[in-house]
């Protein structure tokens, strides 16, 4: 008797990778050269205006200057020894596998960076430090780094620090990140009046503040679009002559006076900021009582503004139709 013996076939598991596109490709190298670039610029002028005049203007950067004067470890080695712990907090509070990358590369290249700057700056330069003028290193200290921290911001990525204590603080109270950047950069600060005198923290809040005012500049740019509202009458002619003229969209609902109870109507316009006084001219051609507010708006999005960034990722089950 011959014995068959039946196998049953196992299932293969089929997996669905997502589909990563060249476009996905060309928009992560964009965001890592834009985040090196802000990440050796913030490097550049941490070495060249903060270390040397011992401003400590908050962060891990800052207790990186007073650990220094007490060890004589390299502060660049110290910024890197000091975020450690601060990202496995990250990682185990946050969860966050990609954010966890980009925050150690980010913060390997400001490590290197910075003593590197360290050991060849004065080599290169006739005169390092440029300036020991406290007022002087804490308004280009504060501008350059802020520039580079805007840029790291603008690609979507941190140099880690009280930034993951504040992530962290954020998602476990719902409170806002300002709360815990004003105890942690504050506590820093006070520190280092105690160390190096209250004149250096007095100049390292100085820069602390220049510091934020030059990276949401970078992160935001300066507002070219302006937001119209106008209350009128005729809202279909108004919202004509603002196509035609201005080549801009226009929407428009009825409201309801709260003073007089009358019927009028809101016409919302998104322009550029010098078309401004082109938006009030045809406006007031058409309806001389109409009512004008222009806003400023941060950012616009879409057709004749800031056009939309593409889906980076597309799933297997999108191409596929299923």
């Amino acid at each position: 008797m011959i014995m068959i013996s039946k196998v049953k076939k196992r299932r293969k598991l089929k997996i669905k990778w997502p589909v990563v596109s060249k476009t996905a490709v060309w928009h992560e190298t964009k965001s890592l050269a834009l985040a090196t670039v802000g990440t050796l610029l913030v490097a550049f002028g941490y070495t060249l205006f903060q270390v040397p005049n011992n401003i400590a203007a908050g962060g891990l950067g800052g207790l990186g200057i007073i650990v220094h004067h007490f060890t004589g470890w390299p502060v660049g080695l110290l910024f890197w020894i000091l975020n450690l712990p601060l990202l496995l907090v990250g990682f185990f509070y946050l969860g966050r596998w990609g954010f966890l990358l980009r925050t150690l590369i980010a913060a390997t290249i400001f490590s290197i960076a910075t003593d590197f700057f360290i050991i060849y700056l004065p080599q290169w330069l006739p005169a390092f430090p440029i300036t020991e003028d406290l007022l002087l290193s804490s308004i280009y200290g504060g501008i350059v780094g802020g520039i580079g921290g805007g840029l790291i911001f603008r690609a979507g990525g941190t140099m880690g620090g009280t930034g993951i204590l504040g992530r962290v603080y954020q998602k476990k109270t719902g409170k806002p990140l300002s709360q815990v950047y004003f105890y942690t950069d504050g506590f820093i600060i006070a520190l280092a009046g105690i160390v190096f005198g209250w004149e250096v923290a007095l100049y390292s809040f100085l820069m602390l503040f220049l510091n934020g005012l030059a990276s949401d500049y970078t992160l935001e740019g300066p507002s070219s679009t302006r937001t119209a509202t106008i209350v009128t009458n005729q809202p279909q002619n108004i919202a004509k002559v603002l196509i035609d003229e201005l080549h801009r969209g226009a929407s428009y609902w009825e409201i309801k006076g709260g003073f007089t109870g009358e019927t009028h109507y809101v016409v919302w316009c998104t322009v550029s900021r010098p078309q401004v006084n082109d938006l009030k001219r045809v406006v007031t051609a058409v309806d001389p009582h109409a009512f004008i507010t222009i806003g400023i708006s941060h950012d616009a999005m879409g057709f004749g503004f800031t056009p939309r960034s593409k889906g980076t990722i597309q799933l297997a089950s999108d191409a596929s139709g299923d």
